[in-house]
């Protein structure tokens, strides 16, 4: 059922979404725990998520408040755990840091805290010092050849600044007149006439949108953004 709405670019579940993952059987890509005080066992499942070893570019999903058999344990999700499991992205102990979101929600039978988490592009990411992958639905340390497999990965995922996504951004946050205006300017009349893709394709052939993760790169928020200053701080004006 995963692949049915699983994608990079998804900003996090929907409630049915979730409904399929609880029916689903734990794989590399899902975690089940009763736990809300596992700072640690939550840290390695994130950064073996981000580390996406199986190479599925494809998030991963801990869920807070289930039992192994994917019914519901009864959990009543504060607002402390949500800011707890928040905290794990930006407390220094998951290097680099993750991309995630986090959630709550509410269903017949308790609540569900769910922590989406992104594949990284800069591989191997390491928890406290050391690098967790998913062998099947269950956690490892990566060895030697593990970690230099995730360090190809990192070599063919790198890329410019400019042209990294930025995954805090949507096309909403793009001034297309502005785009508009300078693809006149830089194309001719008769390409932009025979042009029917849709804009989100012609800010990509510029590589000003990332499709795969569907939001503008860090190229196109500095060139075309409404407030570039919003999602990179010191940025320069046009």
């Amino acid at each position: 059922m995963l692949e049915l709405f699983g994608t990079t670019s998804d900003t996090m579940l929907t409630q049915d979404q979730l409904i399929d993952l609880l029916a689903c059987p734990e794989t590399d890509r899902i975690e089940r725990t009763v736990s809300t005080n596992k700072t640690d066992k939550f840290g390695e499942t994130i950064c073996a998520f981000a580390n996406d070893f199986p190479n599925h570019r494809l998030p991963g999903y801990l869920l807070i408040g289930v039992n192994d058999n994917g019914t519901l344990s009864g959990l009543s999700v504060t607002d402390e755990l949500l800011k707890n499991l928040g905290a794990i992205r930006s407390d220094g102990n998951v290097l680099p840091q993750p991309a995630m979101n986090v959630s709550k929600f509410s269903l017949e039978g308790g609540e569900v805290a769910v922590v989406e988490v992104l594949p990284s592009d800069l591989p191997p990411v390491r928890y406290k010092g050391q690098v967790h992958i998913r062998v099947g639905p269950r956690k490892a340390i990566a060895s030697e050849q593990d970690e230099r497999i995730l360090s190809e990965c990192r070599v063919a995922l790198a890329r410019s600044f400019d042209a990294r996504a930025c995954p805090e951004a949507t096309i909403d946050d793009i001034a297309l007149g502005q785009f508009d205006a300078y693809r006149r300017e830089a194309v001719d009349p008769e390409t932009i006439a025979a042009n029917h893709r849709p804009v989100e394709q012609q800010l990509a052939s510029l590589r000003l949108f990332d499709p795969e993760r569907a939001c503008p790169t860090h190229a196109g928020i500095l060139l075309f953004g409404k407030n570039p200053r919003f999602f990179l701080p010191g940025a320069g004006g046009r």
